[in-house]
This record gives C-alpha cells, sequence and structure tokens, in this order.
C-alpha cells in the first residue's frame, strides 16, 4: 500500500531526529507535505533530503507564539493542516524527587507536557476549517510504570495519556482524532544520554530482549495518522516490546 496520506499536510515536532526524522521520512513517502519543527536546526538538512513536499521550520514548543507560528506556516505554505504529531520531547534531569531542581523539573514539564498541550491548542482550529484531522502526541512507557530519578518524565508523560484523553473527548464532534503513543526504549539521543546500565537492565527485563528502532514508531505513527484509523480516537498505544508486561 502506498499513498496513504495523500493530500494530507503534516507537522511533526522534534523532527530533527530520532521518532521524528524517521516518521517525516515515513510521511513524506506516503504523500504527505510535512513541516518538519525542531529547535536543532537539524531539520534543516532533512528538508533538503526530502525535497518538495517538506518545509524545515524552527520551533520551541515550549512558546505559544513559536508553536502559532509553526502551525501559521503549515496552512500559508500547503493550504491546510491535516495531521499534528506532537514529539518532541527531553528526558531531562535525572535525580531522585528530594534531590530534583525546580529548574529541572520545570524544564521537562514545558517541553514534554505544555508542549503537547500548545500544539493541541493551535492546531485544532487549522484542523476544524481544514474539515478535521489526528493528532498523535508522544507520550512514553513512564506513563504506565515508574522509573526512579525520572519523576518529571514520568510525571509529564502522565500528564500527556490524560491530556490526549480528555482532547479526543472534547473534539470528536468537529472530526478531529487525538491518540497517543507510548514508546518503550528506542534507540534515539535520549537513550544516548541515558546511563549504559540503565539500558542494560531495560533490555534484560524486555521479554522480546531488545531496543527498539525509531522506524517501528514511525509505524504505528502512519497508522494513526491515516484514515486506516478513523474509527480510532482517545487511544494510548504502548509499543515496548512488552516491558510492562511484568
Amino acid at each position: 500500500m502506498s499513498g496513504r496520506l495523500d493530500g494530507k499536510v503534516s507537522i511533526i515536532t522534534g523532527a530533527g531526529s530520532g521518532i521524528g526524522a524517521a516518521t517525516a521520512r515515513r510521511f513524506h513517502a506516503e504523500g504527505a507535505k510535512v513541516v518538519l519543527a525542531d529547535i536543532s536546526g537539524a531539520q534543516e538538512a532533512l528538508a533538503k533530503e526530502l525535497g518538495d513536499g517538506a518545509l524545515a521550520v524552527h520551533a520551541d514548543v515550549s512558546k505559544g507564539e513559536s508553536v502559532q507560528a509553526m502551525v501559521q506556516s503549515a496552512v500559508e505554505t500547503f493550504g491546510g493542516l491535516h495531521v499534528l504529531y506532537n514529539n518532541a520531547g527531553i528526558d531531562g534531569e535525572i535525580a531522585a524527587v528530594a534531590d530534583m531542581s525546580e529548574e529541572g523539573w520545570d524544564q521537562v514539564q514545558a517541553i514534554n507536557l505544555r508542549g503537547v498541550f500548545l500544539g493541541i491548542k493551535y492546531a485544532v482550529p487549522a484542523m476544524i476549517a481544514s474539515g478535521g484531522g489526528s493528532i498523535i502526541n508522544t507520550a512514553s512507557m513512564a506513563a504506565t510504570v515508574a522509573f526512579p530519578q525520572m519523576a518529571s518524565y514520568c510525571a509529564a508523560k502522565g500528564g500527556v495519556v490524560m491530556l490526549t484523553k480528555t482532547a479526543a473527548a472534547e473534539y470528536a464532534a468537529q472530526k478531529i482524532r487525538v491518540n497517543s503513543i507510548s514508546p518503550g526504549t528506542i534507540q534515539t539521543a535520549i537513550t544516548e544520554h541515558l546511563p549504559q546500565d540503565m539500558i542494560t537492565a531495560i533490555i534484560a527485563r524486555n521479554p522480546v530482549g531488545r531496543i527498539a528502532d525509531a522506524g517501528e514508531v514511525a509505524s504505528l505513527a502512519l497508522f494513526l495518522a491515516s484514515d486506516e484509523s478513523a474509527f480510532i480516537t482517545g487511544s494510548d498505544y504502548l509499543i515496548d516490546g512488552g516491558y510492562t508486561l511484568l
């Protein structure tokens, strides 16, 4: 099957690397116009790689004016908005709750949770004007099970799941679907910054016995972006190799 996103305009945040870049490539290959939003600058090279139908924008997802400009760029350049993948995120400070700085806590909440809120807030009017759409939010298996020394990350991702469900209930009548993806350990820049003993322990506990490739998450995002998932909203999809089963 090909052309699964023909005629759709999409925004992907955190598109410069990891899951975001893998998803951008998949969406573009399936016919979507893609707005590649990132703060790193890496989105520029990816836009050049993809060519026609790809637009790189600088976006700080924690800032309302930046997210609003991101959505406006999609509408002005490609004529509407049908898919938003709120994917940008950071792991943040690794520390026990009592040892975590207030600044470290706030930074993770601003990017991982506030960023999703702002994406939904500013995308919804554009999607309504376009006849509806699909919003996909990156949560985490850390919304389901605890990871010591990652309290801010776990809290933010738990918030993403409930924000997803609430927005899904609010906008279903406007033909906007909202779902979340909860990846397990994926080979991305975030996992490269985690302590190796943590990664080793996660793999040892995982029934599948490995961590995932970003492309595996992109495949799920493609399904949720496409009309194949037209009757699915308010759901959170674990893609964790069975880690949370045990």
